[in-house]
């Protein structure tokens, strides 16, 4: 199959291309496009042999459900049961964004789309090329991140198309994402809301529309006999191919131990990469060494995480040690959604010194 890329930005949007690209969906293909969280792998989200092409696509397990994309809140109340109170609070205040609600599902999105469940992961991105792209499908687009399963999710073209080249039909380049991370995911099946993956959008900013709202214990590794219950975070993920340990203390011990490491692993004959921040680079030695930005700017943070990832797997890196970003409070917050993909792609190996 070959895959063609189509490059636009948000300031120009070719809709003659987005047409071909729906035409695609509408089809039963798969089209990679932009978003402000990371690039999604869309297919037609009513269609459940587009759906099985998405998981076949990315290597991911038929079990892990999908999110629904939609461009107008109308277009959600076919989709589920009912439209609760809350979520119509969610959406009036979150949407477009980087916010994804979990509803019970109506008979119109079939099992394969949902991962075999009964109810419905949906989200109205706020990307205009995303918006356009999904409107000119047929309002209702299947995504996951665009990456094979397991690896960093991609948040330039670059990465989709070395991952997806020959395995679908189009991708759409809208250049760098906004914020890095997927998006956040709350169950509103629940008595209490509850935060299933953490992102840009807080828990403080949901209670503050919603009032109580709870936070998965297996997001940050507190209950490992239990497995997640939203799309993306029941596998392990984010991962490069390199080995990743996580170093925490104080900073000082942390550069120590990590140069000590480091030097140790490149006797051995390991490519060694360390992820720092601006103000922590320069006192490290390694093969490749890499900011991940200022340590009080986590968005800065967020939207480099997974690029990092990406470029030590270019540079055939073979370990790798990182600083923790753990600023936040467990109220919750951007930083606890970093150290969450941090986390999951170090398989939860991380040492306090």
């Amino acid at each position: 199959m070959e895959t063609k890329i189509i490059r636009m930005d948000e300031q120009n949007i070719d809709y003659e291309a987005l047409k071909r690209a729906g035409d695609i969906i509408r089809a039963g293909g798969l089209v990679a496009f932009p978003t402000e969280t990371v690039y999604g792998l869309g297919g037609d989200a009513l269609n459940e042999e587009s759906s099985g092409k998405i998981y076949r696509a990315k290597g991911r397990p038929s079990d892990n459900p999908l999110i629904v994309h939609i461009c107008k809140l109308e277009d959600m109340g076919p989709i589920v049961k009912e439209v609760p109170r809350t979520a119509k609070l969610l959406a009036e205040a979150f949407w477009p964004g980087p916010l994804t609600i979990i509803l019970n599902k109506s008979d119109k999105v079939p099992y394969a789309t949902t991962g075999g469940l009964d109810t419905v992961a949906i989200r109205m991105p706020e990307h205009k090329t995303a918006l356009a792209f999904i409107e000119a499908s047929g309002g209702y687009i299947a995504a996951p991140s665009a990456n094979i399963s397991g690896k960093p999710s991609p948040t330039i073209a670059k990465y989709v198309a070395e991952d997806m080249d020959g395995r679908i039909e189009m991708i759409i380049d809208g250049g760098e994402v906004g914020i890095g991370l997927e998006s956040t995911i709350v169950d509103l099946t629940e008595e209490t809301p509850m935060i299933l993956r953490p992102g840009y959008i807080t828990k403080g900013m949901l209670e503050k529309i919603l009032g109580e709202v709870k936070v998965d214990e297996t997001i940050l590794g507190g209950s490992p006999g239990k497995a997640p219950k939203a799309p993306g975070m029941k596998y392990r993920h984010y991962a490069p191919k390199g080995r990743l340990t996580i170093i925490t203390g104080l900073q000082g011990k942390v550069v120590r131990e990590i140069n000590d490491r480091a030097a140790d692993m490149r006797k051995r004959g390991e490519k060694v990469g360390i992820i720092g921040t601006d103000a922590t680079v320069s006192l490290y030695s390694a093969d490749s060494i890499k900011s991940a930005g200022r340590r009080e700017d986590e968005e800065s943070i967020a939207r480099t995480l997974y690029r990092i990832l990406r470029e030590f797997d270019d540079e055939d890196v073979t370990v790798i040690y990182s600083e923790a970003f753990d600023g936040i409070s467990e109220n919750g917050g951007i930083g606890q959604a970093i150290m969450n993909r941090l986390l999951k792609a170090a398989g939860h190996h991380i040492e306090n010194i």
